[in-house]
């Protein structure tokens, strides 16, 4: 018998990919929420359900046997009603054959984006704060980020930190608007600046707006692929997550020109083959809802901003009012921390309420985000009431 020796590599055998990110924060929020039976405000996702129409849209679709493959990019229904869609809220005609990929979610949308269109070394923009998926897509395509810092309170950026961070190795830049975990909207000034820049060095534009319609005090948004010399530099990364309550079907989508989206396409074939066919199904009735969907959307959760907002203010943290999305970014100085990490396992264990430490939606060498957290308000009245409750304890311990 031969004796097997075991060994192990002296770097383990993790990629050097892998090694320059961690887990999900916000993911694991949530499993310290279930741990210590806290109120999940770190996660975003909703606790309450869906509309009756796209839940029994799906129900007809799985009864209608649409439960094989669909088209790799996507059903054609689902498609032509995004096109719909798009002229409907933006007046600009896109073609469904061509330019639209139906992805599982707009996690994989933004990751078959850059390793379609990024290659190793190249660099790429992002905001910071930023959503954390972003750094690690950029490492895992082997490019480098370049991180702009979007200032508080507004989170404006600035124009002479912007425009340094372009140059001849810049391939794309990362938009997310509305924004998380800020709740900033970009303006059209600031976006048409972002386009100069853009035209300039002959750069990408990847823009995340899977928040489209959740925006506050009419404010609007503006998506960039509409500016001037837009349309062909432009990704659209969106889904049905946010908008419609189901962040659990994982049905997202990108549009970009015929060109761009012929490269996603592959990338996406390969990642993932296709997403779920009858909820693409399904979402095709979600995307024929009319305006008056969205205005209540907006109205559902403004509602719930101004709830949590006023009450973590009379608890003690600082907070930034969102403009749109549905996050709050609260400053944790007041309370004498300066440990976010620390602060939201205390949150969680003592207070009974979850949220993300704000140094996860940060470059890993940065402090900016030690004295920072975020709240999610897509909850029942019912669920953020409770989490108030809680919070009162927190105005004992100061």
């Amino acid at each position: 018998m031969h004796k097997v020796i075991q060994t192990i590599r002296e770097d383990g055998y993790s990629s050097t990919k892998a090694r320059q990110f961690s887990e999900s924060v916000i993911r694991e929020m949530s499993r310290i929420a279930a741990a210590h039976n806290a109120i999940n405000l770190a996660q975003g996702f909703p606790d309450f359900p869906a509309p009756d129409a796209i839940k029994q849209a799906a129900v007809q679709a799985v009864l209608g046997d649409h439960n094989q493959y669909a088209v790799t990019w996507g059903t054609k229904g689902l498609r032509e009603a995004i096109a719909g869609k798009v002229q409907r809220d933006y007046g600009v005609s896109i073609d469904p054959e061509r330019q639209l990929t139906v992805c599982c979610g707009a996690t994989e949308g933004m990751i078959a984006t850059l390793l379609a269109t990024i290659n190793p070394g190249d660099e790429v923009i992002i905001f910071e704060p930023f959503y954390e998926n972003y750094g690690a897509d950029v490492i895992l395509c082997g490019a480098v980020p370049k991180y702009v810092s979007l200032q508080p309170p507004e989170f404006n950026f600035n124009r002479d930190e912007l425009a340094a961070a372009f140059s001849e190795k810049t391939k794309a830049i990362i938009i997310n608007t509305p924004n998380n975990p800020t709740g900033k909207v970009f303006n059209r000034e600031e976006l048409e600046l972002i386009a100069d820049l853009c035209i300039k060095y002959d750069v990408l534009a990847i823009n995340d707006e899977i928040y489209e319609h959740i925006l506050y005090d009419n404010t609007k948004h503006i998506p960039i692929w509409t500016l001037p010399g837009m349309a062909d530099r432009t990704i659209a990364v969106n889904s049905v997550s946010k908008t419609f309550s189901v962040t659990g079907w994982r049905i997202g989508y990108v549009q970009a020109s015929p060109e761009i989206t012929a490269s996603v396409r592959k990338v996406h074939d390969f990642l993932t083959v296709g997403a779920a066919a009858p909820l693409q199904v399904a979402a095709e009735a979600a995307f024929k809802f009319g305006a008056d969907y969205y205005q209540e959307l907006s109205g559902f959760y403004s509602e719930r901003r101004d709830y949590l907002l006023t009450a973590l203010e009379k608890v003690g943290f600082n907070c930034v009012k969102p403009l749109g999305a549905y996050y709050i970014m609260a400053d944790i100085t007041p309370f004498g921390w300066d440990d976010d990490v620390a602060f939201a396992k205390y949150m969680a264990s003592e207070i009974g309420v979850a949220v993300v430490p704000g140094s996860s939606f940060f470059r890993p060498d940065s402090t900016a985000g030690k004295t920072l957290v975020r709240f999610c308000f897509c909850k029942k009245f019912e669920t953020l009431q409770a989490a108030v409750e809680r919070l009162q304890k927190l105005i004992v311990k100061r």
